[in-house]
């Protein structure tokens, strides 16, 4: 965990902290045994511009629902590819320490090291809070990879510059794929595992995919409050 820094900082300030924080990221295996895993997603209201950041909580391995907290804020930093942590994270750190019971492992929608400087949402958001950290995005942000088989559970290394930085997953036969990287106190390999063990029927995994459908549910509601009259 890093003490809390200035989060009201120029897109040039923020990449030189990213490379600078991204030297505290520690890389270990997740931990074998333990009892709750949460899962982290971001909803936007252009309407207002305003974030709704959710934490749900699940019982592991079985992924019984336990807690679902979420925040809403202003979006206080543009959105700037690179450098989302510095517009999402502070929202999520909120909703997290709403939870009675937080995580000891949280899958993030997002990047980890998978990213050109090796410090997304997910390495980000795992330093602040001192938590293991996986991230899981739908795009891929940088890196380059083989040719991924069609079936489900086939995989590729993520590489960035001569290193592998994360995993191209096959989530579903013939689906677009996922792309999973460590975030903090993480590996690739056991991010991997956690991932792999999360999926059910759908292409993203069933912690996230929950976490997503609330938060767009509650962007929604953010979105119509702020409208006027018809």
């Amino acid at each position: 965990m890093i003490q809390p820094h200035n989060w009201d900082l120029s897109p040039g300030e923020a990449k030189l902290l990213q490379c600078d924080l991204a030297t505290r990221v520690r890389f270990q295996p997740l931990p074998r045994h333990f009892r709750v895993l949460g899962a982290s997603d971001i909803g936007y209201a252009k309407s207002c511009d305003k974030l709704v950041a959710v934490v749900v909580t699940f019982t592991w391995p079985d992924l019984s629902s336990l807690e679902a907290v979420y925040e809403v804020a202003t979006a206080r930093f543009p959105y700037v590819p690179g450098l989302l942590s510095f517009r999402e994270a502070p929202a999520l750190i909120a909703a997290f320490e709403k939870l009675r019971d937080p995580p000891e492992v949280l899958l993030c929608d997002g990047q980890g090291i998978a990213h050109p400087r090796r410090f997304g949402l997910a390495s980000h958001v795992g330093l602040c809070l001192g938590v293991p950290t996986v991230g899981c995005a739908k795009r891929r942000l940088c890196g380059e990879h083989g040719t991924l088989r069609p079936e489900r559970g086939s995989s590729t290394p993520l590489m960035l510059n001569d290193e592998e930085v994360g995993c191209v997953l096959r989530s579903r036969d013939g689906v677009k794929p996922i792309y999973v990287s460590p975030g903090h106190l993480a590996d690739v390999s056991s991010s991997v595992e956690l991932v792999t063990a999360c999926l059910r029927r759908f292409r993203i995994p069933e912690p996230l995919r929950r976490a997503h459908n609330l938060a767009t549910e509650l962007r929604r509601r953010l979105a119509s409050s702020y409208a006027g009259p018809s």
